[in-house]
């Protein structure tokens, strides 16, 4: 999954939500010089990576794409899934999605010196051009497809990834609501059994 899931499946605990937001740059044991809550949020991460990655519903939504992007099909479809995610907030959220990233964004800034050195780094863009909100619409998703892109200078050919979720928008955002459903028991499950270690 992409940004705004992690978020949102970290529950309440902001620290567990920072561990989960920073945790792809987090290797091996690396996790335990953070404090305890962020442990958590980044073994989250990780958890929930490896139920997305193996999950027969992902899998088709990877296949549609896998043709044309080859290994790069898993990184679009978590900012596809993102997208749905966004676009469809209020079927899991009764917090308005912009006040929520506010918030969100407010406690990176107020743990900045938490944050690993490309977060840091990052972080003043990500808030500046509202990446979190901008998932909501197409535009937002092929600008994020380009810049992702631009990451892997142009080999991906990510940012056309968008003509797909156009063309297969009903399917893509059909198997994101089955599949996020069953993620959501998935992480409140492990995020308890790792709390209670």
């Amino acid at each position: 999954m992409n940004f705004l899931a992690h978020i949102y499946l970290s529950g309440t605990n902001d620290a567990i939500t920072i561990g989960n937001f920073i945790a792809d740059g987090i290797r091996g044991n690396k996790y335990q010089n953070y404090p305890k809550a962020m442990q958590t949020g980044i073994l989250l991460h990780r958890q929930i990576d490896t139920f997305t990655d193996a999950h027969k519903t992902v899998r088709i939504s990877k296949k549609r794409l896998h043709k044309n992007y080859g290994h790069y099909s898993g990184v679009i479809v978590d900012i596809l899934y993102d997208h749905f995610l966004a676009k469809n907030w209020s079927n899991y959220s009764k917090i308005p999605l912009s006040d929520y990233i506010d918030d969100f964004y407010r406690t990176l800034q107020n743990n900045f010196e938490l944050l690993p050195a490309r977060i840091q780094k990052m972080m003043p863009y990500m808030i500046a051009d509202n990446w979190l909100l901008s998932y909501a619409s197409i535009e937002g998703i092929a600008k994020v497809l380009v810049g992702m892109n631009k990451r892997t200078q142009n080999r991906s050919q990510m940012n056309l990834a968008v003509n797909e979720l156009q063309e297969f928008y009903n399917e893509f955002e059909d198997e994101f609501t089955r599949f996020f459903d069953e993620l959501i028991r998935f992480s409140a499950k492990k995020l308890k059994e790792i709390e209670n270690r």
